[in-house]
């Protein structure tokens, strides 16, 4: 079972999902782990080969208030791939799932933690919303990990 936080440290609010993943490093129960990515498709589609349960968190854009965080279940929906274009990455998150799901590679649960983010700028800091948002993000999470497991 894995996680993987998503961003970059040298792009202001980019930096949440890496942020989240930190912060549940020493949280997690030993059946898990963590990595922290870029977010460059290929580099997902190889993290997340023969994992059951996966769960992705990374910034995003969709108009809603910075902090806010959503929940995608990838195999009910799928994840809106414009607001998840915080990158510069061409091949992220949104294509490396599609491409998994063209290819059967999907895990058999892949949830994304998306966390609404402001200034991406390069050599900025992550904002005080992003900042504040983070521990709830942690909870989200752990509430994840703790929620039983759906037929599919």
């Amino acid at each position: 079972m894995l996680v993987v936080g998503i961003g970059n440290f040298h792009r202001g609010d980019d930096a949440a999902g890496l942020l989240v993943a930190r912060g549940l490093r020493e949280r997690l129960p030993d059946s898990w782990r963590v990595l922290e990515l870029e977010g460059e498709g290929t580099s997902l589609l190889e993290a997340w080969a023969g994992e059951d349960q996966v769960i992705v968190i990374d910034a995003m854009r969709s108009g809603r208030p910075i902090g806010t965080i959503r929940r995608f279940d990838v195999h009910r929906e799928p994840l809106p791939a414009e607001a998840f274009r915080v990158s510069s990455h061409l091949f992220g998150l949104a294509e490396a799932i599609e491409l998994g799901r063209a290819l059967d590679l999907l895990p058999r649960r892949l949830t994304v933690i998306g966390l609404e983010c402001g200034d991406c700028g390069m050599g900025r800091e992550p904002g005080p919303e992003i900042m504040a948002a983070i521990g709830r993000c942690v909870e989200v999470v752990l509430e994840e990990i703790g929620r039983p497991s759906e037929a599919r």
